[in-house]
């Protein structure tokens, strides 16, 4: 299928040359808006969704992240307000786009991470698909940027979920997905948590050869491509 592709405020938008699909807002990565991320909505297009690659950092400024550490010291600054302020900007534009369709959300790492906690405070979800986004807060961050960890958002989960984890991830510890597996099961939402045996954190990010892991990308993006076309149909 060929797709469009423009620069909007929000970020980068991908649709379909035919009749815009249901609407996918992509939250990027803590690297923001990278070629990775506008393939992801190129991808989504391609399937007949109207997608959205989120410019995350269009209130904070990009920030320059030399390495891991600072880029989780960077996560662990942002104000979740502000990052959720920003998410609900582009559902809302998104919806306007494709005229009273459908609009999900997915995430990845960080983005993952605005996910979990956009389906919980945001406005106008019908799907969301966080991949390996984080889930629990470490002690003594700001209360006022950081008031609710995704684990303990899920109580109030608004739409459908479908979870997408790695038993390798060096970052989010299986004891956290198993928490997040039992705190979705005392919700009414529609919920499913994929462990990949074998693949770590960023495994569907193909621009990342040590942490790419064909296989389980493969099917991660089947399921997500099914899950998207049954709850925003």
């Amino acid at each position: 299928m060929s797709v469009r592709v423009a620069e909007l405020g929000e970020g980068f938008l991908a649709e379909p040359d035919a009749a815009p699909g249901a609407g996918v807002v992509v939250i990027p990565d803590v690297w923001g808006l990278s070629d990775h991320t506008k393939d992801i909505a190129g991808r989504l297009a391609r399937e007949g969704f109207t997608a959205l690659a989120l410019d995350v950092y269009r209130k904070t400024g990009r920030p320059r992240l030399a390495d891991p550490a600072a880029a989780m010291a960077w996560i662990r600054g942002l104000s979740d307000s502000l990052v959720l302020e920003t998410v609900q900007e582009g559902i809302d534009a998104l919806g306007k786009r494709v005229a009273g369709r459908k609009v999900g959300l997915i995430g990845f790492c960080m983005g993952g991470q605005y996910a979990w906690l956009a389906a919980c405070a945001c406005r106008g979800l019908s799907a969301v698909a966080p991949f390996y986004g984080m889930l629990r807060y470490e002690p003594g961050l700001d209360p006022a940027k950081k008031p609710r960890a995704p684990l303990d958002a899920v109580a109030s989960l608004s739409c459908p979920a479908l979870g997408l984890y790695g038993e390798e991830d060096a970052i989010i510890p299986n004891a956290d997905v198993d928490e997040l597996e039992a705190r979705l099961a005392r919700q009414r939402q529609p919920c499913e948590i994929v462990r990949y045996p074998g693949a770590g954190h960023a495994f569907l990010n193909d621009t990342r050869p040590a942490l790419y892991r064909a296989e389980a990308a493969a099917d991660a993006w089947r399921r997500l491509l099914a899950f998207l076309r049954d709850r925003l149909a």
